[in-house]
Parts: structure tokens; sequence; C-alpha cells
């Protein structure tokens, strides 16, 4: 049996991996994690992009690298407070991280671009806003079955968890 709080307890809540797969309540809960970082990264990307009034392709590279930087620290602070040293830790969300961050962007990035209006609507603009909700709600829905993939074949959210199973 398991109780709250305890790290048993943490992994049961996530699902389990079952045949090569993971159960879609263990994907969302890690494309949930990525897509935290992704998000932060993301959003205050296009805020600063929008608010310096930079060029949209620049705003997209900056968004960009602000959701990896923010996809891996979310990642490392993990594995750091399961007692893995910076470089382990630094290894893990390397090996976690890229492909899941790299289709939310391209996901997030493509609606984005493509919302006629969007990339140049202002901050206050709730057509900007509803653009990026919409598209990380969109990123959200088609990165889970790659994350279950991935999970059920010891990548991605998997390997975080690696270092501190017993």
């Amino acid at each position: 049996m398991t109780h709250p709080g305890t790290h048993q307890h943490h992994h049961a809540g996530h699902g389990a991996v079952h045949g090569g797969g993971a159960s879609r309540r263990t994907a969302a809960q890690a494309t949930l994690h990525c897509l935290t970082g992704c998000a932060v990264g993301e959003i205050l990307g296009m805020v600063l992009g929008t608010a310096l009034g930079l060029h949209n392709g620049a705003t997209v590279v900056l968004s960009v690298l602000l959701a990896f930087a923010f996809g891996y620290a979310l990642t490392m602070r993990g594995v750091l407070k399961a007692g893995l040293d910076v470089r382990a830790a630094m290894t893990v969300a390397l090996a976690a991280g890229p492909v899941s961050i790299l289709v939310v962007e391209l996901i997030d990035d493509t609606v984005m671009v493509t919302v006629p209006g969007a990339m140049d609507a202002g901050l206050g603009d709730l057509l900007f806003r509803i653009a990026l909700a919409g598209s990380l709600a969109l990123a959200f829905t088609l990165i889970v079955p790659v994350s279950r993939w991935m999970i059920g074949r010891g990548r991605g959210h998997a390997v975080v968890h690696a270092p501190h199973q017993h």
C-alpha cells in the first residue's frame, strides 16, 4: 500500500508501464511536466519578443530557446531533489527532454505563426492570448501519444525516474 507523500505513492500516481507501453495517465502526467517548462519559456519568449517589438522569426527563436532552458531546468530540479549531482542531473535532463520539447515547440510555434495576426497582436490583445493558449492545448493533446510511446521504451519521462527507482 502506498501513502500520500511517499516516493512509492509518487510512482503509483504515474500509472504503470505494461507490455512496452505506458498508461494514458502516465503519459499525460509526463506531458504536463514537460509542457510546464515549455510553456513558461514559450510564453516568456512570446511576451518578451512582442513587448520588445522583435521580428516574428526572432520571437520564435527566443521562445524556443527559453522553452528548452526552462524545460531542462524543471527536469533537473526534479532529479537534483532525488539526490543526483549536477552532472548526473544534466545527463538525465538531456536524455529526457529533447524530443518532447522539440515536438511541443514545433506545434506551438506553427500555430502561433499560422494564426492570422497572432504574432503581431499586442500582449493585451485577446487574439494573442487565445492563440497562445490554444497552441499549448493542441501541443499537449498531440504530445501525449509521443510521451506514451517514449515512456514505454524507457525514454523521455521514464529516464527522469530511473535514477531514483528502488
